[in-house]
């Protein structure tokens, strides 16, 4: 795998507005009870408590935002089991609130560094990995933070399975470009795009989040990859 220092410091700020009673109550209350564990195997077995050899299909979104991409998945896969990770204090209290009004019982979140996460995650475990709007480190001396790097994109790919999906969604253009010539220089992700309309028009299920109207709104394209592990 790349060079260790590549799989950290991949997100910026930790926290924004000061949270609301409600919102700080959800952090303390819900948060413990779905929270990723601390040490250990990441398995559908100790996350959901499924029978040995019986886990089900497991999907990492890393840097959920507020979580509305999250729950939209989790509420249409509901026998799929969904881990989430966020360094955004606010967000991570957004998708605790889809989670509670949606009574999502497949979804399990992880405040901090969802590389940290996805390490202990068994190889080949995961169906699906999603990167929708990374912090696009837009400066040329902070490319090797981008989290398509080789370091982030080799761990991705050892822990999907063979014919596992790697979503990526941008709005930057630095980083669409950035991200083609890392991805097209890979062998182990095929791209699922035969005409430029796959990649400029939002697949089937891939719901729109408020980051991605608020790109729209300012007059951004917005690029969707799709990428399978060969």
């Amino acid at each position: 795998m790349g060079d260790p220092t590549t799989l950290r410091r991949l997100y910026g700020r930790r926290s924004g507005h000061k949270l609301r009673a409600g919102q700080a109550a959800l952090l303390e209350q819900l948060l413990p009870a779905i929270s990723v564990p601390a040490e250990g195997p990441v398995t559908s077995e100790l996350l959901f408590g499924d029978a040995e050899g019986h886990g089900r299909p497991l999907h990492f979104e890393i840097g959920f935002g507020s979580g509305e991409h999250l729950a939209y998945r989790a509420d249409l896969l509901p026998d799929h089991g969904f881990i989430g990770a966020e360094p955004f204090l606010n967000g991570v209290v957004g998708a605790l609130g889809h989670v509670r009004d949606h009574r999502l019982a497949n979804v399990r979140l992880h405040m901090g560094d969802a590389l940290e996460v996805l390490e202990r995650v068994p190889d080949g475990a995961l169906t699906m990995v999603y990167l929708l709007h990374p912090d696009p480190w837009p400066k040329a001396r902070h490319a090797k933070r981008r989290m398509v790097n080789p370091g982030p994109l080799d761990l991705i790919a050892r822990k999907l399975r063979a014919g596992g999906e790697f979503r990526l969604g941008t709005d930057d253009p630095v980083y669409c470009r950035w991200s083609m010539m890392v991805m097209n220089g890979r062998t182990d992700f095929e791209w699922l795009a035969e005409s430029a309309r796959d990649f400029l028009t939002r697949p089937s299920g891939w719901p729109e989040t408020r980051y991605e109207a608020k790109a729209r709104r300012q007059g951004h394209e917005v690029w969707y990859f799709r990428y399978r592990r060969v």
